[in-house]
């Protein structure tokens, strides 16, 4: 569970409201009225439905080195604390009689999702692993060039078990349609250092002084007085003296949006109905608020936190360096987490995630939506072009869950860009990191 330091405020307080609606246009609520799990963040499900055409390669270009990080798919939820806190709250309340009809639906809804997930706490589900696979095979078909005969695989996980696991559905799935691929995996804390790095000291900037003062004025804003106490609970005075009614809300909602990920939908989910599109609105904009503040160039707290991905993003230069220069055509396979993935985006500055501001209501006009960076498998691909084995300069192009992206370099063949532009302007970046950072190499 994520740290205190700042949630209270930050994301709890604000579920007890009905969120005003800003003067900028409604996308992102126009979303949610239409499709409500829009609103799960890094809970929601991996979005294929309706995966664009890609744009076809300059004359010549053949794809021949894919280099990729993606996220772990859809799982339960990590631990107990997620549903025991709000269940514990509840229990006690409905042995006094204190709570609601509605009250006694969450509790047992929060029973059974007890149910469902003991023993699997953090385990990769069933739809997990179907994700996985069919970004295999898409990818197989999409660069068949890349996995033709000889091509080698090399994939690499964490340690953690959803991980390792979906790196071995993803694999799975290439050699049952590709055999003959020369394929090794791997999942090793001698890895850890590039695939799952993390700075304390960056994390603990992450809920500073000023960004607490930036994300208490960004909620001020959308303040009204709440429902949802006397919606679950029918005594105000034993609310206010026994239940932590911020979290138990926070928790009650996050509860109810995991739930996509074991079962079926959130259209049938009672919990989640009871919540109207305006708190779900509200909800969408504090997490991304708050996603922003820990992974994104926020200057209300330094703006380093994309910094914690250096080693990533340099590991993943010098890999495909190698690549370049040989005649190896194949893949560069690794699988994580979200705290990594939306940082490593952000220090990349795909589709503009690299913003640099303090004003955290200019996140959802500039399309600063973390929600589209990490959901459940979320990934980043870059794909390789040459036009032959000698070609030492081909084109990359950058592809955010399987949809062509941008990146802050100038290039007059968008989305494809020259490898060598591509190589000094992220060294630069690199280097200008650890500078900030005080790292010396």
């Amino acid at each position: 569970m994520r740290t205190k330091q700042i949630r209270p405020l930050l994301i709890a307080a604000v579920l007890l409201m009905l969120g005003a609606m800003p003067s900028v246009a409604q996308s992102a609520f126009s979303i949610i009225e239409r499709d409500r799990s829009f609103t799960a963040g890094n809970y929601g499900v991996y979005p294929d439905k309706y995966l664009p055409t890609q744009t076809q390669a300059p004359k010549g270009y053949q794809p021949f080195y894919i280099s990729h990080y993606g996220r772990h798919g859809s799982r339960y939820l990590n631990d107990m604390k997620g549903y025991k806190e709000p269940y514990k709250t509840l229990q006690q309340a409905d042995s006094l009689g204190k709570l609601t009809e509605v009250g006694k639906m969450a509790l047992r809804e929060m029973k059974a999702y007890i149910d469902n997930a003991e023993g699997r706490w953090g385990d990769l589900t069933d739809l997990g692993t179907a994700q996985q696979c069919a970004i295999a095979h898409r990818m197989l078909q999409n660069y068949p060039m890349v996995f033709r005969n000889g091509a080698f695989v090399d994939a690499r996980s964490t340690i953690v078990t959803r991980c390792v696991l979906s790196m071995g559905a993803f694999v799975l799935q290439l050699i049952k349609e590709r055999p003959k691929l020369q394929v090794s995996m791997s999942n090793s804390y001698s890895d850890m250092w590039y695939m799952n790095h993390q700075s304390k000291a960056l994390r603990d900037s992450a809920s500073n002084a000023h960004a607490q003062k930036a994300i208490n004025r960004f909620i001020a804003k959308r303040w009204r007085d709440h429902r949802l106490g006397s919606l679950f609970f029918n005594d105000s005075a034993y609310v206010q003296q026994h239940v932590d009614l911020l979290w138990t809300i926070y928790y009650l909602i996050k509860a109810s949006l995991i739930q996509q990920n074991s079962q079926e939908g959130l259209e049938l989910n009672p919990l989640l109905s009871v919540f109207t599109n305006e708190e779900l609105y509200v909800f969408w904009q504090v997490e991304n608020a708050w996603s922003y503040l820990h992974s994104g160039f926020c200057t209300r707290n330094g703006g380093m936190l994309p910094y914690t991905q250096l080693n990533l993003l340099e590991k993943m230069i010098s890999e495909a360096d190698s690549i370049v220069a040989s005649k190896q055509h194949g893949a560069s396979l690794r699988f994580g987490h979200e705290t990594v993935l939306l940082p490593l985006v952000c220090l990349m500055g795909v589709n503009g995630y690299d913003l640099q501001t303090g004003n955290l209501d200019e996140l959802e006009p500039k399309g600063w939506w973390a929600n589209q960076v990490y959901p459940m498998a979320g990934n980043l691909q870059i794909v390789f072009y040459r036009k032959n084995a000698a070609d030492k300069d081909p084109l990359i192009k950058v592809l955010l869950n399987e949809k062509e992206a941008t990146l802050p370099l100038s290039s007059d063949l968008a989305p494809y860009y020259r490898w060598s532009d591509f190589r000094s302007f992220y060294l630069k970046r690199i280097a200008a990191g650890r500078l900030a950072l005080g790292i010396k190499r």
